[in-house]
């Protein structure tokens, strides 16, 4: 089955998007299932994961309601409260829904660049391994070496890295080294953990005017460091939306890895999420 491993829906009004811009065009309106229905038709995606866009439980329990409702949703990655222990109570609960797969906390949008290391929210992770739970690493180049701490420390932990880790592209289109560190620590990530990378969010960061030629040394060390086996493309729809919409990404994607055999192929449309996360056929 063709996979699309990373993708949202959402209702602004429901209010606990904080992070959207109230008056942006493309982010602040509601997306659901029959959105998105005629894209997966067209390029023959069998199934998708949602994936939470707010930290709430309450977004996590809406988004399970779309997967009871809606058989493309193969899975859900939600939200708990990693700096309230009481919060295992919610996580052990949402665990007993066939569709939930694991959580992601907002990592990128803490100012703490260590708080994924802080000893409050330390309780969360083996309670993950011990429910068979994955983990969404949301983060920028700067978390890098603090996902690698976090991995060793727990090896058992399922932990897939979202969208190449944001690159900032747009800053090696300006003349910027964005490349170097982020290379080096994707690459240790790689060598020394059995983490995931989603093949996501490329062109969010690669700003106005990106080509493919843009993206292509990144796609092609992510796929170098940890081959196909462990990536797995994603859309990042609707938010791939601010610079691409979800055919174009789709193509680019496809060309990204047009010059790997068609097995490879398959691995990163598909087969690898669906290891991962344990989809069930």
């Amino acid at each position: 089955m063709k996979i699309d491993a990373h993708q949202h829906y959402w209702h602004p009004a429901r209010g606990d998007y904080h992070w959207m811009p109230q008056d942006d065009p493309v982010l602040c309106r509601p997306y659901g299932p029959a959105d998105l229905a005629p894209m997966l038709a067209r390029h023959g995606i069998g199934g998708t994961i949602a994936v939470q866009a707010a930290a709430t439980v309450a977004e996590t329990e809406y988004l399970l309601g779309l997967a009871d409702a809606t058989d493309s949703i193969r899975g859900v990655v939600g939200w708990i409260d990693f700096e309230d222990p009481g919060a295992l109570a919610h996580l052990s609960r949402l665990a007993a829904h066939p569709e939930f797969l694991g959580v992601r906390p907002m990592i990128q949008d803490i100012p703490d660049v260590d708080w994924m290391l802080r000893d409050d929210v330390q309780w969360a992770y083996p309670a993950l391994i011990e429910l068979d739970l994955s983990f969404d690493a949301l983060g920028f180049p700067q978390h890098l070496q603090n996902f690698l701490t976090l991995a060793r420390r727990y090896p058992d932990l399922r932990i897939v890295l979202d969208h190449c880790m944001k690159p900032q592209i747009s800053d090696q289109r300006a003349g910027k080294d964005a490349f170097g560190a982020w290379a080096d620590g994707m690459s240790r990530l790689a060598d020394e953990t059995s983490a995931c990378v989603k093949l996501s969010g490329l062109v969010t960061e690669a700003g106005d005017g990106w080509g493919t030629q843009d993206l292509r040394p990144f796609a092609d060390h992510v796929l170098r460091a940890f081959g196909p086996g462990r990536v797995m493309w994603g859309s990042d729809w609707p938010v791939c939306q601010l610079q691409a919409g979800y055919d174009l990404w789709h193509d680019t994607a496809q060309a990204l890895v047009a010059h790997l055999p068609a097995p490879d192929r398959a691995e990163i449309f598909g087969g690898t999420a669906a290891r991962f996360y344990r989809l069930t056929p």
